[in-house]
């Protein structure tokens, strides 16, 4: 007998008990309650970020009846934690639905969590479409944080710079974050506030393909084929201790194609270039039809062309709250020793 919708949601809350539980000891409030596609109810997911739940739709829009319901069980469940349910449903994945005035403003209100004791800006809507964080990148903020102590960190396409200001929390000795869009590092920098960081961490804006060539040492032309390319800031040739490259799925400019399917080694050769030798470069392919062996496979290929091979290859696979029907969930994070 098929289980009621309220029983999915108990059921997944259950499920995640011991890990609320641990990650509550590490002083963390933010993890994903309901992952709807491998928990009986496709399109949708549940996250708590701190003082709230967000609840997403992506296949199709939660009738009034199921949101009703959605409400009333996590009222009972995490009394004191309003739902802000944006329906991306629509094919350009923007957020489709309007909210009543009073959840509106709680939804508009910037409010603040923590992962592993280090604190994020939260807002369930704003200018764009994504959450502020992505939790299913929580296990490689962890890894990044062990790793960071005494070290240099570049991040690329940081968005609002998760990675990088939980670095500088872990003891790094210098951050670069990096981001085409100001907004992103704007948060970015709210973020590196929030925490009163020991080092004063860097925001560059600036096409990803510009920067890791001039740090990779390649250099950035002005001019391409008679073409003269858009302002970008000069960084000097540099190498870095730990690089996190956490590129979109697809996404052209003038510098370049970031494509995940088709040409990821066009972003890794100069991200493993800006690596130190010696160093460890961490690479995320968000990708589902992208097979991960497959991928690794192409990695390995080019670190032996650029003449840097992979000397040591880690999976940091997605927490609990995050779980795969299959053992290979979507998101692909390869911790790489070069």
């Amino acid at each position: 007998m098929p289980s009621s919708f309220t029983d999915l949601l108990a059921t997944a809350l259950a499920a995640r008990a011991p890990l609320i539980e641990r990650l509550a000891a590490e002083r963390t409030d933010a993890y994903r309650l309901f992952h709807g596609t491998v928990e009986g109810e496709p399109g949708l997911t549940v996250d708590r970020y701190g003082p709230l739940l967000l609840a997403q739709t992506f296949h199709r829009p939660l009738s009034a009846e199921r949101l009703a319901e959605l409400e009333a069980f996590y009222a009972a469940a995490l009394p004191g934690l309003p739902v802000v349910w944006n329906d991306r449903s629509t094919a350009n994945s923007r957020i489709a639905n309007a909210l009543p005035a009073e959840r509106e403003a709680i939804a508009r209100q910037t409010h603040t969590f923590s992962e592993q004791g280090v604190r994020y800006a939260f807002q369930a809507r704003h200018a764009g479409q994504d959450p502020w964080l992505f939790l299913d990148l929580r296990a490689a903020r962890r890894r990044v944080m062990q790793e960071a102590a005494g070290k240099s960190l570049l991040n690329v396409f940081a968005y609002t710079c998760g990675v990088g200001v939980a670095a500088a929390k872990a003891g790094a000795r210098h951050v670069v974050n990096v981001d085409f869009a100001e907004s992103s590092l704007a948060v970015g920098k709210e973020n590196a506030r929030l925490n009163e960081l020991p080092i004063r961490v860097r925001f560059i804006k600036s096409d990803a393909f510009a920067a890791l060539r001039q740090y990779a040492g390649i250099g950035q032309p002005r001019m391409v084929r008679g073409k003269r390319m858009p302002p970008f800031p000069e960084l000097p040739d540099h190498r870095f201790d730990l690089v996190f490259l956490d590129p979109p799925r697809y996404a052209k400019s003038p510098f370049g194609v970031v494509d995940l399917i088709n040409d990821y080694a066009a972003l890794f050769k100069p991200a493993l270039l800006a690596t130190a030798e010696g160093g460890t470069l961490v690479c995320c392919n968000n990708v589902a039809q992208v097979e991960r062996t497959a991928w690794l496979d192409q990695l390995e290929r080019s670190a032996r062309k650029a003449g840097r091979p992979l000397r040591e290859i880690e999976w940091i696979e997605p927490e609990a709250d995050f779980p795969s029907a299959d053992g290979n969930p979507p998101l692909k994070v390869a911790l790489l020793r070069v």
